[in-house]
């Protein structure tokens, strides 16, 4: 309880200092955890309300269609499912087929229809940007994710109604979907930075392949594992499980190695960087070839996923470190890079597939390596970890 001298203070100290003792006051009190830990947790379940709706229809879009599956080949495989097994595959789908439709749609068409939700994304950038300053950011994140969340529900009615209204379905979420970038800008410069170009060059290269596995590794457990409905969507998720994981403790590596001065800041980045393009792009690559063995071919894909949670703490933060004061546009400009990655590398992905059912993923996993690599060469060329002269706070002297 505060006495009455006490509360005489504290009002005249609010009165003449502002609103700082008054923050100062809502900071000490103690609940059930801080503010700052509490809007984590908000913005982490946003997040992954976000990127489940991302996923969904590629977990779902298997047992949507009648024609994923490539032929069997002669050579396709040599560790077949065991009969019991295969009847349970058989099983499930008699019994999902009694009650849903398969969808014609080939392979360039499921690849455009994973695309479609990043059509708008990389779209959304500069409007969300201009609402959220006159709203506040809160709104726009709010209002974004409910309508994305409702479009949702109208995911099966479009499927039915045709593959257009499904397309534009998809793109109208993704606008509701990514972030609120900030203005008074320095474009000019940002323009002339290599260092800037390298991580937005890296980060369009990094998530080309991160949205092409994203998009087909439900695709390519049904089809080329020939595993059932349900354990297609638990092996789906694995990766990212693992992915999840190592992100935090790759994070935590890389601050042990800095504030320990291990090795420099832009050393941590481009040693990261390269440990999370180099090895996922080989074991990516080497996947067709383990494809008659379930068990490394499961390997291959969470060893991919937890491997490549390294450049989440070398190119894909690198801009909090040349540029703090423009985080929140920069922030936007490379999620419109990654939408765009994202809009391209499923349909693509798709192209490959529908060219040739037998060396098809190959090519897909080939050309992810490729882009990747690039950005790879690119970024080490190129990467900087020091605050940039456009970034720097101008200070004036007044006589």
């Amino acid at each position: 309880m505060s006495t009455g001298p006490d509360v005489k203070a504290t009002v005249g100290d609010i009165s003449s200092d502002g609103n700082l003792n008054v923050a100062q006051e809502e900071c000490s009190r103690k609940g059930f955890c801080s503010v700052r830990h509490g809007l984590a947790l908000i913005l982490q379940l946003c997040n992954f309300s976000i990127y489940t709706q991302q996923m969904n229809l590629s977990i779902a879009i298997p047992a949507m269609v009648n024609n994923t599956a490539p032929p069997s080949q002669p050579n396709a495989s040599t560790e077949r499912p065991s009969t019991d097994s295969q009847g349970y595959w058989n099983e499930t789908l008699k019994e999902f087929k009694a009650m849903a439709p398969a969808y014609d749609w080939s392979p360039e068409i499921q690849g455009i229809i994973l695309s479609s939700l990043n059509y708008g994304s990389f779209l959304a950038p500069i409007p969300s940007g201009y609402v959220a300053g006159i709203f506040g950011a809160k709104y726009v994140v709010g209002a974004g994710l409910f309508i994305s969340s409702f479009l949702t529900l109208f995911i099966p009615l479009a499927a039915n109604a045709g593959v257009a209204l499904l397309i534009v379905l998809r793109i109208v979420q993704g606008i509701a979907q990514d972030c609120s970038p900030g203005w008074s800008l320095p474009i000019r410069a940002m323009i002339k930075s290599l260092p800037l170009w390298a991580i937005l060059v890296s980060y369009f290269c990094e998530y080309w392949l991160f949205y092409t596995i994203m998009a087909y590794t439900p695709t390519y457990i049904s089809s080329v594992l020939q595993a059932n409905l349900r354990d297609s969507g638990i092996l789906s998720a694995l990766p990212f499980v693992v992915g999840c994981i190592c992100i935090i403790l790759g994070g935590l590596l890389a601050d042990f190695l800095l504030s320990r001065k291990i090795l420099r800041l832009i050393t941590i980045r481009k040693l990261f960087t390269a440990i999370g393009v180099l090895f996922p792009s080989v074991i990516l690559v080497s996947l067709p070839w383990v494809r008659s063995s379930h068990s490394m071919t499961m390997t291959f894909l969470v060893l991919s996923s937890a491997i490549s949670s390294f450049c989440e703490s070398g190119a894909l933060v690198n801009f909090l470190d040349i540029a703090p004061r423009y985080t929140g546009f920069l922030k936007g400009l490379l999620q419109v890079f990654a939408h765009i990655a994202g809009a391209i590398s499923p349909t693509a992905a798709g192209f490959f597939i529908s060219q040739d059912s037998e060396f098809g993923w190959r090519n897909v996993f080939l050309l992810s390596a490729a882009v990747n690599i690039s950005g790879l060469v690119f970024y080490l060329i190129f990467g900087r970890a020091d605050v940039q002269d456009w970034a720097k706070e101008q200070t004036f002297t007044h006589l």
